[in-house]
């Protein structure tokens, strides 16, 4: 099986990376099901790296129906250290303009129908979540998109509604009360299940449009939002592109050894199908309990 050091999980309009050569389609499954779609693994430079569509080639998984488990899960498989999440959202604040970027620093979960943990069954593990994207990782996509001339917000609080549907007016003057910046469907659980598989997890968002909370203004109508996302995409692909070759040799973030202290389930108490269903988040951590 290939490997590839970092992973990039395209969102609604980016549906491909550029530039990769040595290419090789990998059709995986999971303890958890199959992923979104096959993943692409070829090289960007030196660098390994691993494509993943979220959903689906031809965009058929809504964001509800993403096996956010079986994507990570294959992710980590391959050898992935560090994912670029690639996303569209809305904007909850004026200064946040359509078109413009934005690196998140926190999240609210508003999800209500997706399994985001990697461990049940008679295994628990807390996780700590207080920064959920890494900063490290963050850091480099927003100081990438700088040198690149984007306009991007460092910082700000993403939203994350279940979905399909848009917010409703009063849910979009809500979520403006809470301070939360942007809006979008699709970082939770991935962020989540990204700390529990000790992937360092940054999100590249494109603000595709206002939220409705601007009632002065109409909704924006699907194909113009559609046109800005296009154009977002362009530039989020010269940013990966750019990101990639920035990447330090080794992580020095919390984020690597995540699990360390959040197993806290006897060993004795795991049951073995459990053990060998999440061997490779935790089989490092159960050697040394047992030991």
């Amino acid at each position: 099986m290939p490997q590839a050091k970092i992973g990039v999980i395209g969102g609604s309009g980016l549906y491909s990376i550029r530039g990769l050569t040595s290419i090789e389609e990998v059709c995986m499954d999971t303890p958890f099901g199959k992923p979104s779609d096959s993943i692409t693994i070829g090289q960007l430079g030196e660098v390994g790296v691993a494509f993943l569509p979220r959903h689906g080639k031809g965009h058929h998984l809504s964001p509800t129906e993403v096996p956010y488990r079986a994507n990570i899960y294959a992710l980590k498989s391959l050898g992935v250290e560090w994912l670029i999440s690639i996303t569209a959202v809305g904007s909850l604040k004026e200064e946040f303009k359509p078109g413009d970027l934005v690196i998140p620093d926190q999240l609210i979960d508003r999800t209500r129908s997706r399994v985001s943990s990697f461990f049940d069954g008679g295994i628990v593990a807390h996780i700590i979540f207080a920064e959920p994207f890494c900063p490290v990782l963050s850091q480099i996509l927003y100081q990438t998109a700088k040198e690149l001339g984007t306009t991007v917000h460092r910082g700000g609080t993403y939203v994350v509604m279940e979905g399909p549907a848009f917010s409703t007016r009063a849910e979009s003057h809500l979520y403006r009360s809470w301070g939360a910046d942007i809006i979008g469907m699709t970082a939770l659980p991935e962020a989540k299940l990204a700390r529990e598989a000790e992937i360092c997890y940054a999100t590249i968002a494109g603000v595709t449009d206002y939220d409705c909370w601007q009632e002065s203004c109409e909704p924006i109508p699907i194909d113009v939002i559609i046109k800005t996302l296009r154009q977002n995409t362009h530039h989020i692909r010269e940013i990966i592109k750019l990101a990639i070759s920035s990447m330090p040799d080794k992580r020095q973030c919390d984020c690597a050894t995540a699990l360390k202290t959040a197993i806290v389930t006897d060993p004795k108490s795991i049951p073995i199908e459990q053990k060998e269903k999440l061997s490779l988040l935790i089989g490092k951590y159960l050697n040394e309990g047992e030991s």
